[in-house]
């Protein structure tokens, strides 16, 4: 590389984006918010695998969206993690950064594994067998571990639930910090620049697709860490250099057609057996296909449109309002979400009505629970703050000018 070339990869990767990226909290407030509360509720009724509580009725009529949620939730909820990294490490050093996921990540995980998760396990009991005792009589049995039976988390045993985002986000900031702060330095952004080089010829960034079908090979469970760990450092890195911005909006139209037309073809092969006919491997279609493939490209769809159209200021006062609100407590929502859309449904599932009218009720009252219970148990006091990851009340001065955005702990 000549001295010309280093200049203008240095120029370009110190180009960074001091200004705030108003989509990336658009898309993580969409994604926790306005997905996961139709995703979980829809687990009482699919006829995939067992949950917590099951409708005596299983439907397929939500397949595709139990589809799309595996592909893209918890991969973008990652990768904006790692782009929320990109930000913070502007300003903090390692060993702040370190601390800080240590406060907003570890705490909630332990409280939320004394607290807000034993009432799933205990529902799951209560749903799946005789059992009539209390919750606190059986509160004790809940550290009961199930290593030969995978499915006792679901009857009263030890789980981690949904909070197994945040043990993974926890592990995985540790764990990727040292590369980060690598980035940091002269060599590192010299290797970031020339990353940047790359991808801004055409299809090499859809064919970042590679290393995540890797890293999901490499180990055969779920969640893979691996797999999740490549979408945060896509996060981090895409936010390094804008020349990654610009092949992502190059890119976003193709990723979105390819992307539907690879889940469409995936949705034919799991309900039509279209991938029986063909004798392609159950392995291809539902991991490599599906969980990489279809992701990537849709993330890449989603990181392009949302830059183009959510990347500016609100100019309705309820959309700042909205974003205000929800920015700030997206964390709290997912931490509550779940435990509250589980002690919904083992009453409803109950009730004599259709499955529509079931799931609509669960989501509608998981939705009103969750915001009810954040809004008045968690965000009023700096204890419940704390326990929740968020950062501590500040006092207003009366010119203070309104409150902007809150960033999540991601």
């Amino acid at each position: 590389m000549t001295e010309r070339q280093v200049s203008v990869t240095e120029s370009a990767v110190g180009t960074m984006m001091p200004q705030r990226r108003w989509d990336i909290d658009w898309l993580r407030v969409l994604a926790v918010v306005l997905l996961l509360v139709p995703y979980h509720t829809f687990r009482i009724f699919d006829i995939f695998e067992d949950w917590y509580v099951k409708n005596p009725q299983l439907s397929t009529a939500l397949n595709w969206f139990n589809y799309l949620g595996d592909a893209i939730g918890m991969q973008l909820l990652f990768l904006l993690a790692g782009a929320a990294t990109w930000f913070a490490l502007r300003r903090r050093s390692g060993g702040q950064y370190a601390w800080e996921r240590i406060k907003r990540l570890l705490i909630p995980l332990i409280f939320g594994l004394l607290v807000i998760v034993p009432p799933q396990s205990y529902f799951g009991l209560r749903s799946h067998t005789d059992y009539a005792g209390s919750f606190l009589e059986w509160y004790p049995s809940f550290f009961d571990f199930y290593p030969e039976d995978p499915a006792g988390y679901f009857m009263g045993g030890f789980t981690v639930a949904h909070l197994w985002f945040i043990l993974f986000l926890l592990v995985i900031s540790l764990v990727a910090l040292p590369l980060f702060l690598y980035f940091k330095r002269e060599s590192g952004q010299k290797v970031l620049g020339w990353l940047a080089t790359i991808c801004s010829r055409p299809v090499v960034m859809l064919l970042l697709v590679i290393p995540i079908i890797v890293a999901e090979g490499l180990l055969d469970f779920y969640p893979n860490p691996l797999y999740f760990l490549t979408f945060f450092i896509y996060g981090y890195v895409l936010m390094a250099d804008v020349r990654f911005e610009e092949a992502i909006d190059r890119s976003k139209g193709t990723a979105l057609i390819l992307g539907l037309v690879a889940f469409v073809l995936f949705i034919l092969w799991r309900d039509l057996g279209l991938g029986s006919r063909f004798n392609i491997p159950e392995w291809f279609w539902g991991i490599t296909y599906r969980r990489c493939i279809v992701s990537w490209f849709l993330i890449i769809a989603l990181l392009g449109y949302g830059k183009h159209y959510l990347n500016s200021p609100p100019k309705r006062r309820s959309s700042l309002v909205f974003l205000g609100y929800f920015g700030e407590g997206s964390y709290p929502f997912y931490i509550l979400h779940q435990t509250v859309i589980v002690g919904i449904a083992f009453f409803v599932v109950q009730w004599a009505v259709g499955v529509t009218s079931k799931y609509l009720i669960i989501a509608a009252v998981a939705y009103l629970g969750t915001i009810i219970l954040y809004d008045l148990l968690v965000r009023r006091t700096n204890v419940t703050r704390f326990l929740f990851g968020m950062r501590p009340l500040r006092r207003k001065s009366p010119e203070a000018p309104a409150a902007r955005p809150g960033k999540s702990a991601a």
